[in-house]
Order: C-alpha cells, then structure tokens, then sequence
C-alpha cells in the first residue's frame, strides 16, 4: 500500500503534467466533424496548440474565444457568442466543444448559460451540438480533463434508452483513457474485430490523429466518433472501459442506458490481456483466435528471455496515474522494482502501486528521487534529466516532440507488450556496455585523454620554437 504525498514547494520547477483544458480538447479531437474551443486568452490555445502539433506532427484544429484583459473583467458572452459564430460560418462543424480555462474559470462565466442565450438568439445554430465542459487549469491535470470531457459527451449526446429496447449482442463500446494512442486503438479495434465484434470507441483517435492524408482539406477534426454513434451506445451490449479514469463515463452511461460495464486498469502485459481475451471470448461467445494463443506464447518466451535484465532493475516512473499504473505493473511483472512514481492529479490506484511513496509532483522531483536508479520513463521533457542522471531514457505520455511516431506507439494486446520488453531490454543491454562517468574505466579513459593532449601540447610548442 503506497502512501501518496502532495507536494509542498511554493512552485513547479521543471513541469510534468499538462492541463485540463488540453485534455479536454483533445478528447474532443476524437469526435468526428469537431471543432475543439478554449473559453480563454489566446496565449492559452496558441500553447496547447503548438505542443500537440509537436507530438503529433499533424494539423490540430483548436480554436480560442481570444478572452481580453477587459472582456475578463466584465465577462466572456460577447466572446464566446463570436466564436461559435465565426466556427459554424467558416467551419461548419457538427459539433462545437468548449473547455474552461484558468482565467474564465476565476472569472466565473456562466457558459452553460451562454450556449442558452446563444441559442435563442441565433435559432439556425439548432443543427450544430454546443458542448462545455468545466475544465480549470489550476487544478487537476490532463487526465481529469479527458475523463470529464467523454462523460460530459455522454450526458449530453447520449439519450436515455427506453425500457426494453433491443440491444445489438454483437456491439460493444469501448470508452478508452488518454494514455492510449492511435496506434493502440486501431490494435484493440483488430482484436476486438477477430471476435466476430463491432466496436464503437469514444473518443476514436484513430480516425483523426493516426497520421492519415485526406483527400480533401478540412478545418474540423478529420475523423473520430459520429454523433450518431455517441447517441446509440445505448443500443450496445456491453460497455468496455479502459482506464480508471474512464470509470465515470462508463457510469454515466450506464445510468442513462443501463448498458453495464467493465473496467481494465492495464492493457499491457500477460496477465491484463488474458483477462482481455476471457472477457471478448465470453462476449461473442467464441474461442479464442488461433493467432492470439501464438502471440501469447510469443509474450510468454520473451518474458522468459528477459526477465534476467529486468530483474532486480531500479526504474522511476513520472506520468499520469493510469499510464503510470500500466507501467509500473508491467516492469514488476519482469521482476523491476519501482524505486521513484511521480504523477500528476489524485487516483484510487495511486495507493495499490508497489512502493512505499507516490508523489504528486514534477520532473524536478522525479530526478531527485532516480538518482539510484537504472532507467527514467516520462515523457519528452524528461530528456535532460536522464541525461544528467546518466541512465537510459524511455518516452512514454504526451508530449514526445523529439521522436517520430508519437501517435503510433502501441502497448497493449500481447505482441506490444512483447515489443516493449525487447525496446526497454535493449535499452539496459545497451547501457551496459556504456562507461558509466562515476567509474574507474571511465576516470582511466578521461586520464588517458587528458594526457594525450598533455603530450600533443607539448609537441607543438617543441616544434614552434625549432621553427624559430
């Protein structure tokens, strides 16, 4: 049982979450024909906007209400109302989905009642849905952000489904956390598929963020979850839930359409996959695929022929609960030790990790407390702790802006678990052939240098005073 402890400094020093209204906005990014908007100043969004171009090298449609110093003071109606606006004129979004900020939150805009004044007043908006979602900066962080913005979908897209309506036995929803990729949804939608399954995702990444060229230019959001399909998940059988954090969507829903619901807290590793596999098996009511008994196997060998570097490992962890929980569990399935967890926000799992303490907390933290350590997973702007720590680096969250593929990162289902134990394995066969900087060797190889050019030196200064 692990104690969590908040932080006590008067700042953060080197960040390692990002914001609610970020994960707000990106979770609406997986909504088809979508415009994502940030009820603040435009410093807010152009921010946002340039760190998920970054990570995902792709055109991010984000919007701003562009909130001044006075429009602040005396509140954002004007604002909010031009942008919807000027969004429908030029976009023609399907949706509009508008997050808080620190500023207007502080303020204290009623936007629930804006979207209502709104809407008397310009009655041709009725074809276009408006969404807010309360989202402050301030408080919580990225994932809180996310969670709040697919149960807010669901309670406002989502209508109550009438007793004794049929279900599709075949159709399962999947509510997916922010620490899935596209890449990992499009292997959970595989997966899902060999079952004989249909699944609807929410949000779905994979349709607008996954990398694809279109064949047409379009200002919204270039794929994702229909609206159709977001009011019709009441017509599913069973709803999937990955994530802690998806657990309140996952209720909403069902205590609008009475659709039940499972929860998995880790998709990466063995055990959390046969799970997967006993549940879509009982689901379809068909046996496993023959494909997926091999690639566990596969999982199961390359557990085997890793587990000696692994075992024993020092590893420190600083991202979000839920992916900070599929990673931790999955280094001490391999026998690693989690020697350091930093996060983020507050989360039931957070006290069920393998260590004594988990901070909230950031990147100045997490080095500090991986000073003994063998290898450093965050996200990107973990780098140069790594580097002065001079242990292996492994990226995983949002943002990773110095690598290709963000987007495509996949690790669940057996063969991506398998993958990662061979990246993260290499990374500590690697590192050990390395001179490590505290070591004899590596003082004997400095020394050497040292001399070397002690010598080349001297041999110049000879030669220029024979040339003399």
């Amino acid at each position: 049982m692990a104690t969590v402890l908040k932080p006590k400094k008067a700042c953060t020093v080197n960040p390692l979450k990002m914001s609610q209204p970020m994960g707000g906005a990106m979770a609406m990014m997986g909504v088809a024909n979508c415009m994502p908007v940030l009820h603040g100043s435009q410093g807010c969004t152009s921010f946002g906007l340039v760190l998920l171009v970054r990570h995902f090298r792709e055109a991010i449609p984000l919007q701003t209400t562009a909130m001044s110093e006075v429009a602040t003071v005396l509140g954002g109606f004007d604002n909010v109302e031009q942008a919807v606006l000027n969004i429908v004129k030029r976009a023609k979004p399907a949706i509009i989905g508008i997050c808080s900020t620190g500023v207007t939150e502080t303020k204290g805009d009623d936007v629930e009642g804006f979207i209502q004044l709104i809407r008397t007043r310009h009655p041709e908006l009725s074809d276009v849905e408006i969404v807010y979602v309360s989202t402050p900066d301030f408080k919580d962080a990225f994932q809180d952000g996310w969670a709040k913005t697919v149960a807010k979908l669901i309670h406002e897209l989502t209508p109550e489904r009438p007793a004794g309506a049929p279900r599709d036995p075949d159709r399962i929803n999947v509510l997916v956390g922010c620490h899935l990729t596209p890449g990992d949804i499009d292997e959970l939608r595989n997966i899902i598929e060999d079952f004989g399954l249909s699944p609807v995702f929410l949000p779905d990444l994979s349709g607008s963020l996954d990398g694809h060229i279109p064949d047409d230019f379009t200002p919204t959001t270039l794929g994702g979850t229909s609206l159709n399909e977001i009011a019709t998940l009441g017509n599913s059988a069973v709803t999937l839930a990955i994530g802690e954090q998806m657990r309140l969507a996952a209720e909403t829903l069902e205590k609008k359409t009475g659709t039940p619901f499972v929860l998995f807290d880790r998709m990466t590793g063995l055990a959390p996959n046969d799970d997967l596999m006993t549940f879509l098996a009982r689901t379809s009511r068909r046996e496993v695929p023959a494909k997926y008994r091999k690639q566990r196997g596969q999982l199961v060998d390359a557990m085997l022929d890793g587990h000696f570097f692994f075992g024993g490992k020092r590893i420190a962890i600083g991202a979000e609960p839920d992916l900070l929980w599929n990673m931790a569990g999955w280094m001490t399935d391999l026998g690693a030790v989690i020697a350091a967890a930093v996060t983020t926000t507050e989360s039931p799992l957070l006290e069920k990790l393998a260590i004594e303490t988990v901070l909230i907390g950031d990147l100045e933290d997490l080095e500090g407390a991986a000073k003994d350590c063998d290898l450093l997973v965050t996200h990107s702007h973990g780098r140069q702790a790594a580097e002065r720590l001079h242990i292996p680096f492994f990226r995983a969250g949002v943002p990773m802006f110095d690598r290709l593929g963000a987007g495509h990162e996949t690790s669940i289902g057996y063969r991506a678990s398998r993958n990662l134990i061979f990246e993260i394995g290499n990374l500590f066969i690697a590192s050990a052939h390395e001179p490590d900087p505290g070591s004899w060797r590596t003082e004997a190889i400095e020394s050497g240098i040292k001399a070397q050019a002690t010598r080349l030196e001297t041999s110049n200064e000879t030669a220029g005073m024979e040339a003399l």
